[in-house]
């Protein structure tokens, strides 16, 4: 039987770092295969409350785990970090963690990235970036010192000096046809929020026509699930509206607004049944199942879940054994 690999998020918008870390600890616990870690300066909502600094916390997972895998879910080396800074943290990170680490990237958000000054550009100019970040962080993980001048970067005798036994493996969140063809060569997985099977088509396309056919061109394609997970299903829909109803605005949005003022006003004619109709509220399970097969279907390998709430995490983890069983048996369509 086909086994799926199934995750779980820290998400630093809504927990502080101390309890970040005990979430790790219990979902390694749990059975979970794997866990994303969001890379944020600032909530989406006031209300969610928190933003730790996600790589000294996973440096603190790292060192708190043995068996859970590890990757960013993501992080944009583009403005507020530097990507040879990025390169030097992945690297440190896969040492501490045993080779457990995936860095995953992004082209970023106006919310976290607009702090550092320097405006924020078109999605064309952001993927540029990207595209040259990305190169600079693989040419730094190749060892050696490197120089680069590119358009958007410069590198002058860069050098990792503690590299890892592995080689760090990259992630690049995608969401169409053009950033498929831009970053599948220069990654090893494919990260989307949404379960559409073109995606993982146009990575697995650009990823051969780069590699001549190899077999490596098949990869791994990970995406990412929120629920709320409660015996009151109410309760549940409530809480998810609360905290996920800027979710519903969809990316191209959700990636020009400035602040959590702006999430908000943007979420302001969301009601709590619009938010239930697209994250699985309550204790169904067969309605989780549901969803995920939607990602599974469309091609994709792994499926890192959202526990909805800082606080509502115990009762989730009480029931994952029997959510991770459902999961895994799903046969993709």
């Amino acid at each position: 039987m086909h086994m799926v690999s199934v995750g779980y998020t820290l998400m630093t918008e809504q927990a502080g770092p101390r309890e970040l870390v005990r979430h790790a600890v219990a979902a390694e616990r749990a059975g979970f295969d794997f866990a994303v870690c969001s890379d944020h300066f600032f909530p989406w909502l006031d209300e969610m409350g928190h933003s730790p600094n996600a790589w000294v916390t996973l440096g603190a997972v790292a060192q708190a785990t043995e068996r859970i895998d590890l990757m960013t879910y993501v992080t944009a080396p583009t403005f507020r970090y530097h990507p040879a800074v990025v390169a030097q943290q992945a690297a440190t990170l896969q040492i501490l963690s045993d080779n457990r680490f995936t860095l995953g990237l992004g082209s970023g958000e106006a919310l976290n990235e607009h702090i550092v000054g320097t405006g924020w550009p078109s999605a064309d100019v952001r993927q540029a970036r990207l595209v040259e970040a990305a190169t600079i962080i693989s040419a730094l993980f190749d060892g050696g010192y490197v120089n680069f001048d590119g358009r958007h970067f410069r590198i002058d005798s860069a050098k990792l000096w503690d590299l890892p036994e592995k080689r760090v493996p990259v992630g690049i969140a995608v969401s169409g046809a053009q950033s498929c063809t831009l970053f599948a060569s220069l990654a090893e997985v494919m990260i989307a929020i949404d379960p559409d099977p073109r995606l993982g088509q146009w990575w697995d396309a650009a990823r051969t026509d780069s590699s001549s056919g190899s077999a490596e061109a098949v990869s791994r394609k990970v995406a990412q699930l929120p629920i709320s997970w409660d015996s009151d299903r109410e309760a549940a829909a409530r809480r998810a509206h609360q905290l996920f109803r800027w979710s519903l605005s969809g990316w191209k949005v959700n990636a020009e607004l400035p602040g959590t003022a702006a999430f908000d006003a943007a979420a302001a004619t969301v009601r709590v049944p619009d938010v239930a109709e697209k994250i699985p509220c309550g204790n169904d399970i067969d309605a989780i199942v549901e969803a995920a097969s939607a990602f599974f279907d469309a091609g994709f390998t792994d499926l890192a879940l959202v526990q909805i709430g800082g606080d509502q995490q115990h009762d989730f983890f009480d029931a994952a054994a029997d959510l991770l069983t459902a999961l895994r048996s799903i046969q993709p369509g």
